[in-house]
């Protein structure tokens, strides 16, 4: 079980970083990926105006890329109600202190203001509950595997220790303690060196334009020694190309480094080069997503369908653990 916060249209870095595993695991495993809405509102509880769209477009970019609605249970959060409820039931058994030193939710607060004590300020009850949150998202469907970016491991310990504690305490073997699977590249850089990430603005969207890509891949920082063309460069201090070349472009790494390193080619020339290799690769998949965007109700179609089953496990999932606590399951009488 996965999901993403419904915040845009996603980037390279979750291309790499999630989504290759979520293709690759279908084949191999039963898998539920969410779309989760309630997440967003933790961060953009002021403007919520475009979540609805942004949940239509991260489904565009899941199925552009290979997540197939026959293999796979593509689901919006929101849809399961007992997702929320057992967010209430897990909240009963996570100790305060847990909660405020997840690493994860402190990235999360540095998002909301630049001076600490001001963001504190600013974060809600929903967003301190949060690995709570992600937590019942996983449990309820009683993940086991879950593939995510590097940046979600200490969210995915807090659920381990969370999922451990509940069936210490109750004594039941009831939840399985969910393990993190990474892809090949865990981690991507954006543009400007920094990991990349929307809210820094220095990302490649999977759905942008040829010529949004070479303008975003002009703007990678490169050597910062080399100052003129004719400088020689150095591979090991280009910060940004020289890492994605290995990604895109393996077996042209060698000339590439000659080139550089005799002043055969310019920064800027390396990377036109470079955008073409990213262009060229993610073709097929921005034909696919603008031929699925003409078709809006068989993406719903897909939603919908995918909401009936994740709700159908999740109902399961409360059944048992409302017997585990002893607590009357009224819904189960209606």
């Amino acid at each position: 079980m996965s999901g993403m916060r419904p915040t845009g249209r996603l980037h390279l870095g979750h291309y790499f970083g999630t989504l290759l595993n979520w293709v690759a695991f279908q084949s191999e495993h039963e898998c539920f990926y969410s779309i989760v809405d309630w997440h967003a509102l933790t961060t953009q509880y002021t403007n919520t105006k475009e979540i609805k769209q942004h949940v239509f477009e991260i489904a565009l970019d899941w199925l552009c890329v290979g997540i197939d609605p026959d293999q796979s249970t593509i689901y919006v959060q929101s849809a399961i109600p007992e997702i929320a409820e057992l967010h209430l039931l897990l909240s009963m058994f996570a100790p305060h202190n847990w909660v405020e030193r997840d690493p994860t939710l402190k990235d999360l607060v540095k998002v909301l203001a630049a001076n600490e004590e001001e963001a504190w300020e600013k974060v809600s009850y929903g967003l301190l509950g949060y690995p709570v949150l992600q937590t019942a998202d996983i449990l309820s469907m009683k993940g086991e595997l879950v593939p995510v970016g590097k940046d979600q491991e200490a969210h995915l310990e807090f659920a381990r220790d969370l999922a451990r504690r509940f069936n210490h305490l109750t004594g039941v073997d009831f939840f399985p303690e969910p393990k993190p699977e990474f892809t090949a590249t865990p981690s991507l850089k954006g543009v400007d060196g920094l990991k990349m990430s929307k809210s820094y603005n220095n990302d490649i969207k999977i759905a942008d334009t040829d010529a949004d890509t070479i303008k975003r891949v002009k703007q990678m920082v490169t050597d910062r020694t080399r100052i003129a063309k004719a400088d020689p460069g150095h591979t090991d201090l280009c910060e940004v190309p020289w890492p994605w070349y290995q990604i895109f472009s393996k077996d042209l790494t060698k000339q590439v480094k000659e080139e550089c390193e005799s002043a055969a080619i310019g920064c800027v020339d390396c990377k036109t080069r470079l955008a073409t290799y990213i262009n060229d690769y993610f073709a097929p998949y921005r034909a696919k997503r603008m031929e699925l965007a003409k078709n809006p109700e068989r993406v719903l179609q897909i939603i919908e369908h995918g909401n009936v089953k994740a709700r159908r496990v999740a109902k399961q999932t409360i059944s048992e653990m409302y017997d585990i606590l002893g607590l009357f399951n009224w819904s189960d009488k209606q």
